[in-house]
Parts: C-alpha cells; sequence; structure tokens
C-alpha cells in the first residue's frame, strides 16, 4: 500500500538562500523565469515568461483573478508610539475597518490613533490575534489609503519604514496590469508577469482568456502555527465567478481542453465554485484548504510564484503537481539560482 501524503507542516520546509528572495521586481515584468513542470514525465524545463503564450493552444481556457490591491499600509501614532497598520477589511458597522498592527499592545480600546492628513481614528476593541478594530467615522478610508497608503508588501521584502521613494514603483509593479475590482490586500503574485503584450498574444493564439475575483486577505498568506496539517484553519475570503466565467470552464471541461488557472487563489475560486459536477456562477465565501490527497475538479493546470516554506501555497502546489516532484522542482529552482515569492520568478505546471 503506497503511503499517504505528508501529515506534517515540517514536511513542507526547504533550505533557502536568502539571497534568492527577490526583493525587488525585474525592470520588465515578462523578463521573469519561467520553470516549466510536466506531470506526467517528471520533466522541468527553462524558459522565460515571455514565452509563456507558446505554450498555450488555441480554445485553452486561461483564469485571472481580476482583484485590485489597495494601498492597504500605513502608518499612525498612537499616543508616542509609531504603529504600522495593514488595513484588512471594512466592517459591517460603518466607518469601521478591522486592521493588523505592529506592534498591537500600543492600540488599547478606546485610544485615539492619528493618521496622516489630520484623519483619527478609535480602537474600538480586538479583532483576533494582532488585529484591532478602528472607528473612522465618516472619513473614507480608501481614499486616505490611496493617497497615503503603501503597497501591503510581505515582510521579506524589506523596505524602510515609509519610504517615499520606492512607494510609486511598488504600488505599480505590486498590481497586475489587469487588476478592476478593489478589495485585496495581497497580490494574486502569479498574475504579476503579464504583460499587455503578452496578453494580447494568448488572443492572437486563440486562448480564451477569463477572470474571476478572489480578494486577497490574510488567509493566503497567514502562517500555519499548527504541527499537523490537518489542524490548520484557513480564514475565510471572498470571490466571485460571472455566469460567462462558470460557461467557460465548464464547456472546456467537457471538450477536453485544458483550464489553467494563473496563481493558487484562481485554483482555489474555481474548486470552491465547483458543484455537482460543474463550475457554479455566484458570489461567496471560502475556507478551502487543499493539501495532497485533494481531488482537483475544475483546473488542469496551474501557473504559480515559488512559495514559502511550511505554506499553504505550498501546500497547495504539492497537492496539484504532486509531494515529490514539488519537492524536486523546488530544488532545481535553488540550485539554478531562481527568484522566490512574490517578486520572484514562475512555475507552469502541466
Amino acid at each position: 500500500m503506497p503511503p499517504g501524503p505528508p501529515l506534517r507542516v515540517a514536511d513542507y520546509d526547504y533550505d533557502l538562500p536568502p539571497e534568492l528572495i527577490a526583493q525587488r521586481p525585474l525592470p520588465h515584468r515578462d523578463d521573469s523565469r519561467l520553470m516549466i513542470v510536466d506531470r506526467r514525465t517528471g520533466a522541468l524545463r527553462h524558459g522565460r515568461f515571455r514565452e509563456f503564450s507558446g505554450l498555450m493552444a488555441a480554445g485553452d481556457v486561461l483564469v485571472l483573478n481580476d482583484t485590485r490591491v489597495l494601498p492597504a499600509r500605513l502608518w499612525g501614532t498612537s499616543g508616542e508610539a509609531k504603529i504600522e497598520f495593514l488595513f484588512v477589511r471594512e466592517t459591517a458597522a460603518p466607518g469601521t475597518w478591522e486592521v493588523l498592527c505592529r506592534p498591537a499592545k500600543r492600540v488599547r480600546p478606546g485610544d485615539v490613533v492619528r493618521f496622516p492628513g489630520g484623519v483619527t481614528a478609535r480602537a474600538a476593541g480586538a479583532a483576533g490575534e494582532g488585529r484591532r478594530l478602528l472607528d473612522f467615522g465618516a472619513t473614507d478610508v480608501r481614499a486616505l489609503l490611496r493617497k497615503h497608503g503603501y503597497a501591503p508588501l510581505p515582510p521579506y521584502i524589506k523596505r524602510p519604514r515609509e519610504d517615499e521613494s520606492a512607494r510609486p514603483g511598488d504600488i505599480d509593479r505590486y498590481q497586475t496590469v489587469f487588476a478592476r475590482k478593489e478589495g485585496a490586500i495581497a497580490a494574486p503574485t502569479a498574475g504579476l508577469h503579464f504583460t499587455k503584450g503578452v496578453l494580447r498574444a494568448l488572443g492572437d493564439r486563440g486562448v480564451e482568456v477569463r477572470r474571476v475575483t478572489l480578494d486577497v486577505g490574510l488567509a493566503t498568506f497567514q502562517p500555519v502555527r499548527a504541527e499537523l496539517v490537518a489542524d490548520h484553519r484557513m480564514l475565510e475570503e471572498t470571490y466571485d465567478v460571472a455566469p460567462a466565467v462558470a460557461k467557460a470552464v465548464n464547456a472546456a471541461k467537457a471538450d477536453g481542453r485544458p483550464v489553467t488557472a494563473v496563481g493558487t487563489t484562481v485554483v482555489r475560486t474555481l474548486e470552491s465554485a465547483w458543484r455537482d459536477g460543474a463550475v457554479r456562477a455566484g458570489r461567496g465565501a471560502t475556507s478551502l484548504f487543499i493539501t495532497p490527497g485533494y481531488a482537483f475538479h475544475a483546473v488542469d493546470r496551474l501557473l504559480t510564484n515559488f512559495h514559502l516554506p511550511q505554506s499553504t501555497l505550498l501546500m497547495l502546489v504539492s497537492a496539484f503537481a504532486g509531494y515529490d516532484l514539488t519537492r524536486a522542482a523546488y530544488r532545481e529552482a535553488v540550485r539554478e539560482r531562481y527568484r522566490f515569492f512574490s517578486y520572484g520568478d514562475a512555475m507552469l505546471i502541466l
């Protein structure tokens, strides 16, 4: 009897030289390297993302996540303390936002927090580990963030605090060229490699490009603190699948044409929307946690970046490509000096 999937979170660890963590984007989005992973043969090939359209064929369906990243990172002061805030989401209470703050202990209920432009908010309570509720009253918080906020870069991308010189570039490059619907606090990073030229080339080849929306939130990048994979619980994220997208994916599945997901967020969206043998259109919320042993229904191919050790994203990739092949691909990526994580290179799993 073959062994089951790895059960320990530690099984998804790997050694990564820190200099391979990409700190800046490349000059051009499609300069990224592209590893092509063949699940059938186990072969690993190397190319550049600008060649991506040549790997697709007429009739293929390619699904993007068109969520737009809000510049949701902002510094404020509570008393004498300087605090970094990540604006997670607007709550059902008018004017109240859930924020992740560092250090959270310096934001207590009743405290007044001061932000740029003379904006103030009252701390209204706790919302979970490291998170607080801030009541902004009638302030247009999205306008505040658009004017003063910074790209919500992950902590492994190092920037000086309130680095104005890097702000415009990060806001531009930590955003896909096809972003439409504002609501994410992290970029769907597999989409960062696309240029308008690559999208045109896909259209010229007859590839059917479709868009879903999953507002990337804490669930996507929350650390796994459990020792066993099965003990981790994903937070919810909202998604939207339009009727035309569901129709296109279902037609491709019926015809035997491949459906390629651009990023793990698209995988989780389409798999969450799969019910009774088809992708169902509509809005919803998902806490789907995909690990080895999961049976995929909607997705046939996956374009993705190289992910953090012990992350839910790496577990999803291991479920899709196979645990052993994923580890082999990551070893090869380290050996070949690929760039890792959000501003890094890509992998296409066939």
